[in-house]
């Protein structure tokens, strides 16, 4: 491991692969996503070699993989400067990354090559049921290859912190990573009763996105919000701990609004109702945390395009949890709008906004670190900063998009009396002009990554020294 000034601690130095992989797989992500869509318009559009089913398979498990990529990359240049100390094994974090991206490519060119149900009968499904089920197809092997990375990534991560100091920021991050792994386990049950099957099904998914996936936004934001503006860790703290205070009370029964239709008993409507009506609060906080921060800052930090992104994520992850989630979260609309477009416009921003944006912020800040600089060229930022307008307008446009259709879905099919509302295929075919435009809001998004990635290369003077920076700040 070559010498990097930059960095405070050298094994902060495994997380550059990590966050080159989040970044390779987040393009393959997009790609699959305009296929899908282009395959709403047009059925048969690349079939039979890749059927609708398999598209969404890999558009969905490859966003899955590169946002833990994207948080294990973070963990592992985080962790030693909270805890002051070089990570405990650099040699395990890297050997993990290859065993991770490697089954995940395994598993995805699975998917491509071979038929779900042979890929099952030839990976072990027979032995333990595991698959078949949205987000969690991974053969058995692939489930079982998660464990054991997750188990040797918190070993390593939480080894380190033992050994180091202990901060807020590093004990939150904790806390979300193990409870990641620990509600993944979930995924191996699988019960024959289709109720169960489901609730089962929810710990894993909800218990991810909207309870400990939490935690990791809020530390990351919190550790990148004190490396940029400079701002009291006592101030970083109370925002953070009332955070996930509110995270964890609405989150974990939040769950129920997932209960509605399944058959649980009928308090889920009201458990459900109230608690996920209160799910917005933690992102409208960290609304309120992130520019307050950002108002309170100390600093002119040369670092301005990861300052972007951590507003940003703030904004538009209260927006697509928040506002959208909130739009058909109570029992009563959800009876009409359930597993429309509407609810796609909300996974949709929600991901965008709490999770894509979080880890690009992380590595906006910690990747010219880690090609030892402070910071990149003012060209570079520029670059940085037009994609990410480019990418939240393409987002837009698709989840607006998503919402007139769900809407409209809601309506046409659900809400007209018998003998008036239409057929699911006669709906769909009055959507078509809206999922054109949702292909038009992914080719934007999509134009808006490849410019992010230009911004690696563009040129200019880096900011490669302290001198620099205050030379920067003059000027």
């Amino acid at each position: 491991m070559t010498h990097n000034p930059i960095l405070k601690y050298q094994s902060q130095a495994v997380a550059k692969p990590y966050f080159i992989a989040a970044i390779g797989l987040f393009v393959g992500q997009i790609i699959f996503g305009v296929l899908m869509g282009i395959q709403y318009i047009y059925g048969d559009f690349l079939f039979p070699a890749i059927p609708f089913n398999v598209a969404r398979m890999v558009h969905t498990n490859l966003l899955i993989v590169w946002l833990l990529f994207g948080f294990m990359g973070a963990a592992y240049y985080m962790v030693p400067e909270e805890a002051e100390t070089e990570l405990y094994s650099p040699t395990l974090a890297i050997a993990l990354f290859w065993i991770f991206l490697i089954a995940g490519a395994a598993t995805i060119l699975g998917y491509l090559l071979v038929p779900y149900a042979r890929l099952a009968e030839a990976t072990g499904n027979n032995i333990l049921a595991t698959m078949g089920r949205e987000f969690l197809e991974q053969p058995l092997p692939t489930k079982v290859g998660i464990v054991v990375v997750a188990l040797g990534f918190l070993f390593n991560i939480s080894m380190t912190v033992l050994k180091g100091r202990k901060t807020s920021i590093s004990t939150v991050l904790l806390m979300g990573l193990w409870g990641l792994a620990i509600f993944f386990l979930f995924s191996f049950v699988n019960p024959e009763n289709l109720v169960r099957d489901k609730m089962y099904w929810w710990f894993v998914v909800h218990l991810w996105v909207e309870g400990v996936w939490e935690l990791i936004l809020a530390s990351l934001l919190a550790y990148v919000l004190v490396k940029t503006t400079g701002v009291d860790r006592e101030v970083i703290d109370k925002w953070m701990y009332l955070i996930i205070a509110f995270a964890l009370m609405s989150g974990l029964l939040g769950t129920g609004h997932h209960y509605f239709f399944i058959g649980m008993p009928g308090y889920w409507l009201w458990i459900g109702s109230v608690f996920s009506a209160l799910e917005p609060i933690p992102f409208f906080l960290l609304v309120l945390f992130a520019y307050n921060m950002v108002a309170q800052r100390r600093r002119n930090h040369p670092n301005q395009a990861a300052i972007l992104w951590a507003k940003g994520t703030a904004v538009v992850g209260f927006l697509g949890a928040g506002v959208w989630g909130f739009m058909h979260t109570l029992a009563p609309v959800n009876y009409y709008t359930h597993a429309t477009q509407l609810t796609a416009a909300h996974g949709h921003l929600a991901f965008y906004g709490a999770y894509v944006l979080v880890v690009i912020t992380i590595i906006s800040y910690a990747m010219p670190h880690l090609r030892g600089r402070l910071a990149n060229s003012a060209a570079a930022q520029s670059m940085e900063k037009k994609s990410f307008w480019v990418m939240t307008i393409g987002m837009c446009v698709m989840v607006l998009a998503l919402t007139i259709a769900g809407v409209m879905q809601s309506y046409l099919q659900r809400w007209l009396p018998e003998g008036q509302a239409l057929s699911y295929m006669a709906t769909q075919d009055e959507l078509r002009g809206y999922y054109w435009l949702r292909v038009v809001g992914g080719v934007v998004f999509l134009i808006g990554q490849f410019m992010y990635f230009a911004s690696f290369f563009s040129g200019g003077k880096h900011v490669e020294s302290h001198a620099d920076a205050m030379a920067l700040k003059a000027a």
